[in-house]
């Protein structure tokens, strides 16, 4: 009768530790799958939204409200952004130390909701001043260091808000489906790439409609509106709290990282001779931080920290051991893990540089073409909606073509995270190849004077659509690996290592602008490659470089 009972709750519980906001085991049928998983689908789109009613015409807020030059307003939104994925590391280590992920997503949220209440308060307030400044032709007079000061309170209270937040939603998203059951386990796979759809539908109405206002210098409406859907974001995923499916924190892995690297330095001298029977693995391990992992080769060094010596064994029957003197093996993995995964990571670093010069580079060239079709003007940022609409049809394309293509001609499961990764880097190369011909023929078509070409913007497609084909390869397959490769106790830390990846790469473009123009700028007549008026730099170099 025990042995039926245990039966039927391994039958209906999940098998990979998860538990409901009670702390019970979850039950497969009234927790997670893809309930939960669309209300964090939708709560993605919201706060993209949110977030992107900001970032993505944050350069010409710049320029033309808080009076910057266009190299100064490329660095700072280079800088601002590299920032928000900075402050990924410092969620995921909350969240997988001590909050937990659903508390870490609530708290950065409201933090979010604050920095986006606090720049609609001082946009409305003092800076967009004169009265109707902040368009194209009507740019606002100086402001005072208070004013600036809070204005770069409030974007950057919006950087750890949504930074903090992103990597630990993504994580959460994918808690909610079971790898060990093979329907669910599938589901977790689809849901990296409805997750990033959901976040590139979600900055589509930032990219078009908010934009629109914004350019036309209606600022406060667009903050406005991305407040507003900040806080339906965060009401609408504490009304899932019951639904969801949860994972205890697994305390800080910082001192579990350094014990492994000091219990190997004690036996440096130590000849390991058959190292897989001496191994040690304790229990508690893994029970507070998640499954046990196998040993593997490699950094075989390390393998020192989990070997028992004569002393060890002694100390063990004692009831001292010491975990500085010896690890378990479940320890050395995690770090054998994160070693393994930092030269992938740094390669991303260099995708990253590229995808950055979206919400830089090509809005400043966008607003150096043709913007008009008849009366009506095209808002440069608004371009960003053919790299949205690229990565909804190319989401589309490899899921449902190219993927199944490739696994009936390779009896596979498809292409590896590794290979789209590859892709990705390949078609992003071409996207910038694309944007420095566009450049080259605005110059030709260029009036030196007035600081327009007469080139349309529509040119600058191709870009847009090969920067999102890029996208889906190399985040969609970032995402997955990270997350798929990363110990359970450090999930939300693999996620964050997309973001930061991100993050460096926006502080590379800057420093590369900065280098830039220093190297090319003379004087009046040599400004620089990216100069205030694009047609007297040569910009086209710069997006080649």
């Amino acid at each position: 009768m025990e042995k039926k009972m245990k039966k039927e709750v391994s039958e209906v519980c999940t098998m990979d530790g998860a538990v409901d906001m009670h702390g019970h085991p979850a039950v497969r049928d009234r927790t997670g799958n893809w309930v939960a998983g669309i209300l964090i689908l939708v709560n993605q789109g919201l706060a993209t939204l949110a977030f992107f009613g900001v970032g993505v015409n944050l350069v010409l807020f710049l320029t033309r409200v808080m009076g910057q030059d266009n190299a100064d307003a490329a660095n700072n939104v280079s800088k601002w952004t590299g920032t928000v994925y900075l402050f990924s590391l410092l969620g995921a280590f909350l969240s997988d130390s001590y909050l937990g992920r659903y508390a870490t997503c609530a708290l950065f949220q409201l933090i979010f909701l604050i920095g986006l209440v606090a720049l609609s308060l001082s946009s409305y307030i003092f800076l967009l001043k004169p009265k109707g400044c902040g368009d194209a032709k009507f740019h606002c007079g100086s402001h005072s260091s208070y004013h600036n000061a809070i204005f770069y309170v409030s974007i950057y209270l919006i950087a750890l808000g949504n930074g903090g937040y992103q990597p630990n939603i993504a994580t959460f998203g994918a808690d909610q489906f079971d790898e060990g059951d093979p329907n669910e386990g599938h589901s977790k796979i689809a849901f990296f790439s409805y997750f990033y759809l959901a976040l590139n539908l979600g900055s589509l109405f930032s990219n078009t409609i908010l934009d629109y206002f914004e350019d036309n210098g209606l600022w406060t409406i667009g903050f406005w509106a991305s407040a507003g859907s900040a806080a339906m974001a965060l009401v609408l995923f504490i009304c899932g709290t019951p639904r969801y499916r949860y994972f205890k924190p697994s305390g800080n892995p910082l001192p579990r990282f350094c014990q492994v690297f000091v219990a190997a330095m004690r036996k440096w001298k130590v000849k390991v001779l058959e190292p897989e029977e001496e191994l040690f693995e304790g229990e508690e391990f893994s029970t507070n931080y998640g499954r046990k992992l196998l040993h593997t080769q490699g950094f075989s060094f390390l393998d020192k920290a989990a070997y028992m010596t004569t002393k060890d064994v002694k100390k063990m029957e004692e009831n001292k051991c010491n975990p500085w003197h010896v690890s378990t093996v479940t320890q050395v993995e995690e770090v054998k893990c994160i070693l393994r995964l930092l030269p992938i990571w740094l390669c991303t670093i260099l995708y990253s540089v590229v995808f950055t010069q979206m919400a830089s580079l090509f809005v400043e060239q966008g607003d150096a073409m043709d913007t008009r079709i008849s009366s009506f003007r095209i808002p440069p940022a608004s371009m960003s909606s053919f790299d949205i609409l690229s990565v909804a049809a190319f989401i589309f394309f490899y899921r449902r073509v190219l993927d199944p293509f490739v696994a009936r001609k390779t009896n596979s499961r498809g292409l590896t995270e590794l290979q789209r990764m590859g892709i990705g880097l390949i078609v992003a190369i071409m996207a910038m190849i694309s944007a420095g011909l566009v450049e080259h023929f605005r110059l030709k078509y260029a009036s030196k004077v007035s600081g327009s070409s007469s080139l349309s913007i529509f040119w600058q497609v191709p870009q847009y659509v090969l920067i999102g084909a890029s996208e889906v390869f190399m985040y969609v397959g970032q995402l997955e690996f990270f997350n798929g490769q990363a110990p359970d106790a450090l999930k939300s830390f693999g996620s964050a290592l997309c973001m930061t990846s991100i993050s460096l790469g926006n502080y590379v473009s800057s420093l590369l602008v900065a280098i830039v123009m220093k190297i090319s700028a003379k004087d009046q007549d040599m400004p620089g490659w990216i100069p205030g008026n694009l047609n007297k730099g040569h910009l086209d170099r710069g997006l080649k470089y």
